[in-house]
């Protein structure tokens, strides 16, 4: 025993006892690290813009009610009202990525909540449906910032071990910020009318002034730092956001391959070879990317379509009016029931979070997807009995009430956060922004489309119809992302590219990274660690 120890290090002095005390501990599993304090609270500033967009859509479900009561406005012009803030967005999202890469992803993060700030003060002293729509306008671009810039920058500051939890954060806060609308609307609806709904909108304003404030403590995203030649600044933040010194190197030198800086170089500020911020990278994203980029473009714009057209928003923003389609007609009653529906949904994204780096990515999707086809078919079929019978068939109500308690609960545990955690941290850093930007795009315009027309649609087809419409696109989700989402846990960054390249046949480069693994560790098994060398296999070169 103390001469393998010997062999492992210098000569020592110590007793043979203590040197095989040490020596048995090699033999003991790592220990898991514990969670980054610093990159925690970094997480958690930077994810403070989600609940800007969170508390815009809780607060409009029932803000929506009194609108519509006080300005005399039509059904069409309610569902413009409630989802043209997703079309805006997509203003926010397509200029954030060329944004964050200009100004960095931290003062992006300022810019966001400085822009929602204007819109949400306009919109509560709006005098008009014309006033509103502008201010929804103002609104939707700060919204979409903070919706691309949240998920890349918490990605980019997290160590590999616990980066599933914290960028699950964004949509943690999203329905934080859903709860605290669902809330003012309850606490103002007994005002006047012609007050109450202004309130409502106009307290939205208050989250972005302590996101300015809070956003001082932040430091810039190291990536970013790099790629700007600040390896200095970029060295010491990921000395603070990593779990190991080792793991701060390892990240380091790997962004620095990434950036195309030499190894050797050791300068705190090194001239880099300005990128264009955006020119040239749309080019490589869309009309010359490689198979690796368009298997995750593909993923990435897929898993951010389904999350929307499987009808997350119908249920969050007309929750009032789907329970008054199962029979619930007092107002006070609505918003009591919404108000439920919004704690079900935080409680459950609460839980994703701590599951996200311990099972997986892929098992809670797949399971959340498909808890999901089983409640919107059952809403479907609960909302369609009651609206087939003369009387009030109290069974079929609560049965309606359980699976949109269900469907959110599900939504949240899967394929919520997962869509988030998931798109920012599959694309190579030179096109992560911009990457990340398109899914934030597909995500808004699905929602627009969706939060626009399910008034009309459930008119055309019946309320059921809709939700069984919804559960066929939820079955075709299940089947997309089981056959072309690889599992993204415990992987660098750095390291996505060996996963990514064969649409339906990645499972062969999974498991030669796996294989690769097992020689460096022995047993295959890195317990929630960070994977060391290159694993990176032929199949998919970024």
């Amino acid at each position: 025993m103390a001469g393998w120890g010997a062999e492992n290090g210098a000569l020592s002095t110590q007793p043979v006892d203590v040197v095989d005390n040490k020596t048995l501990a090699d033999f003991e599993p790592s220990k898991k690290p514990k969670r980054n304090k610093f990159a925690f609270a970094c997480a958690i500033l930077a994810s403070l813009t989600s609940i800007l967009l969170g508390y815009d859509i809780g607060v409009m479900s029932g803000a929506i009610i009194f609108i519509q009561d006080d300005l005399k406005i039509s059904d069409v012009q309610v569902e413009i009202l409630v989802g043209i803030l997703n079309v805006y967005c997509l203003v926010g999202s397509c200029a954030a990525g060329r944004t964050s890469d200009w100004l960095g992803r931290r003062y992006t993060i300022v810019f966001a909540g400085a822009i929602f700030f204007v819109g949400a003060l306009l919109m509560g002293f709006a005098t008009n449906y014309a006033f509103l729509m502008v201010g929804r306008f103002v609104a939707g671009i700060g919204v979409g910032y903070a919706l691309m810039i949240a998920p890349v920058y918490t990605a980019e500051v997290s160590p590999a071990s616990s980066r599933g939890f914290l960028t699950s954060f964004p949509e943690v806060f999203i329905n934080s910020g859903i709860l605290l609308g669902y809330v003012s609307n309850y606490a103002f609806s007994k005002l006047p009318t012609n007050l109450g709904w202004r309130l409502m909108l106009g307290v939205g304003a208050i989250p972005s002034v302590f996101l300015a404030i809070g956003v001082l403590a932040m430091p810039e995203s190291p990536r970013w730092l790099i790629m700007q030649g600040r390896l200095g600044e970029a060295k010491r933040v990921l000395d603070k956001t990593s779990d190991t010194k080792e793991e701060a190197q390892l990240r380091f030198s790997e962004i620095k391959e990434a950036a195309g800086i030499p190894q050797d170089c050791t300068d705190d500020i090194v001239q880099v070879q300005k990128q264009t911020h955006g020119e040239g990278v749309w080019k490589e994203l869309l009309l010359y990317p490689t198979p690796a980029v368009r298997h995750a473009l593909i993923c990435a714009i897929g898993i951010h379509f389904f999350q929307q057209a499987s009808g997350i928003d119908a249920v969050v923003l007309y929750s009032p009016r789907v329970f008054e389609k199962a029979g619930i007609k007092s107002s006070n009653a609505k918003l009591l029931v919404t108000m439920a529906v919004g704690f079900v949904k935080t409680i459950f994204i609460l839980v994703a979070t701590f599951l996200l780096d311990r099972i997986g990515r892929r098992p809670l999707l797949l399971s959340s997807v498909g808890g999901m086809v089983a409640s919107l078919a059952t809403l479907g079929l609960s909302l369609t009995i009651i609206e087939h019978s003369d009387e009030k068939i109290n069974w079929a109500v609560g049965l309606c009430i359980t699976m949109v308690m269900a469907y959110v609960a599900t939504f949240s545990i899967g394929m919520g956060p997962i869509t988030w955690v998931y798109s920012s941290e599959i694309f190579p850093l030179r096109l992560r922004a911009q990457g990340a930007s398109m899914g934030v795009a597909v995500n808004r315009v699905t929602s627009g489309v969706l939060s626009m027309t399910f008034i009309s649609l459930y008119k055309a087809i019946s309320i059921g119809g809709a939700f069984f419409l919804y559960s066929g696109i939820a079955a075709v989700a299940f089947f997309f992302f089981y056959t072309c989402l690889p599992e993204t846990q415990g992987k660098t960054l750095e390291e996505m590219g060996g996963l990514f390249g064969k649409l339906v046949g990645w499972r062969e480069e999974a498991k030669k990274m796996k294989m690769k693994t097992k020689e460096v560790n022995g047993d295959g098994t890195n317990n929630g660690q960070i994977q060391l060398g290159n694993t990176t296999t032929n199949g998919g070169q970024y």
